[in-house]
């Protein structure tokens, strides 16, 4: 029950993480013009390798 609860939370985390790196692009676009980088694309591998490793 415990990994069925994990694998959920991972799921809903990543999807939200990878919703909210769409709606972040044209700040990224913006940013990275300006020779900043946002770092969202590690926080979305991060939760995608833990979403594999729990199922």
């Amino acid at each position: 029950m415990h990994t069925r609860i994990t694998h959920a939370i991972l799921f809903a985390l990543y999807q939200t993480s990878v919703a909210a790196s769409i709606m972040l692009l044209p700040l990224a676009v913006l940013t990275r013009q300006a020779g900043v980088t946002l770092p969202a694309h590690r926080i979305v591998q991060r939760l995608e390798r833990a979403y594999d490793a729990t199922a």
